[in-house]
């Protein structure tokens, strides 16, 4: 029998691309396994270290290399492909992609197109909330959200159709590569009783950093220092209202890190500010590495995550609930172990296999129709 021919399509994979492309690759890699040919295409480029994660998956992978929001030219490519390998299936992944798949896809006769969305804020952007509704939303066969909240807004904000909408988180996709040991206190030369607060993120407004250093501010617990790994557009402005709260020496700016994993494996409490969150890698990486968290109740995460069970949530924007909530679990370890037993347990769930196998029977479903 045929195995069914699948195409994932995104736009860029370099260094610094999110939770969402991570996800991309994996579900590529995984879903052979599952009775699927799977390809990738990037409009733009992939850059490494992807194309080697690419290769050890087995994926092949295609580029076209547009240069300019404007530059359609390449979908031509696109579109030769999808005809010529008479692909069956082809898969889009956020906003650029999901609008291009889309037209693309029904112009080259592909018999199932599935746009994929990883969140955004649902202010503004006018013309971005016609396009998921009446195009996106119109022309393909299904359209996935990566939270209960986020179908909720596409359907009564956007106007995408609740026949089209499935929600389906995203899965956890451990970094692949070799990393080196991270001797995070060593390196800063902290006490081991030190109690240590972490996150990482890139420094872009949606993560709201400003609000973790205000709330941290408030954490007078026995000396507490926070490291916040990554960068970004934001870090400027971080390092200076860090100096403006009196927190500069308490706080570390880490950079880009590779180690993420042994980072988490440091600290005694993750946190997470974010106004805005599809469903984020680095909560998937907290309840893997069996670290308890303290972040906002927003996108995904109370879909992840139960309040009090296995995990803090707290409302956005609000940096005195916030630290309370930090405050509490370095005070209580017996309440972090708890929380962090119960994550880990709720993480099976979003392993990338079952995921993979969720979304071949989402495609055999549509293929059958």
């Amino acid at each position: 029998m045929t195995r069914p021919r699948v195409l994932m399509l995104v736009d860029l994979l370099e260094p610094r691309s999110g939770g969402g492309e991570r996800f991309a690759v994996g579900l590529a890699g995984h879903l052979p396994a599952h009775g699927f040919d799977v390809a990738l295409c990037a409009t733009r480029a992939v850059l490494p270290p992807w194309d080697r994660t690419l290769r050890e998956l087995g994926v092949p992978y295609f580029e076209l290399g547009r240069r300019a929001t404007g530059d359609i030219l390449p979908f031509v490519k696109l579109a030769r492909h999808l005809r010529g390998r008479q692909v069956d299936i082809l898969h889009s992944h956020m906003f650029g992609s999901n609008v291009w798949g889309t037209l693309v896809g029904r112009a080259a006769r592909v018999p199932v197109v599935v746009a994929h969305e990883q969140s955004w804020d649902y202010e503004g952007q006018p013309v971005r909330k016609l396009l998921d509704g009446r195009l996106i939303g119109r022309f393909a066969d299904a359209f996935v959200a990566v939270s209960t909240a986020d179908r909720d807004r596409m359907e009564a904000l956007e106007g995408v159709p609740p026949r089209k909408l499935r929600v389906e988180l995203n899965a956890y996709v451990p970094r692949t590569g070799p990393r080196p040991p991270a001797r995070l206190r060593e390196e800063l030369g902290l006490a081991a009783d030190v109690p240590l607060v972490g996150t990482a993120a890139i420094h872009r407004p949606q993560k709201a950093l400003h609000v973790l250093l205000e709330a941290f501010a408030h954490v007078g617990e026995r000396g507490a220092h926070l490291v916040v790994a990554g960068d970004g557009v934001c870090r400027p402005d971080l390092e200076r209202r860090a100096a403006e709260l009196g927190i500069e020496s308490r706080t570390h700016f880490l950079g880009m890190r590779d180690d993420v994993d042994g980072i988490l494996a440091a600290v005694d409490v993750a946190a997470m500010s974010s106004d805005y969150e599809g469903t984020p890698l680095f909560g998937f990486e907290c309840m893997a590495a069996r670290t308890p968290l303290v972040a906002t109740a927003v996108g995904g995460l109370p879909d992840m995550l139960e309040d009090g069970r296995s995990a803090l949530l707290v409302p956005r924007r609000d940096p005195v609930a916030l630290a309370a909530a930090i405050e509490r679990l370095l005070a209580a370890p017996e309440e972090r172990r708890a929380l962090a037993d119960a994550a880990a347990k709720a993480l099976e769930r979003y392993e990338i296999d079952p995921v993979a196998a969720r979304f071949a029977a989402m495609y055999h479903e549509l293929l059958g129709r």
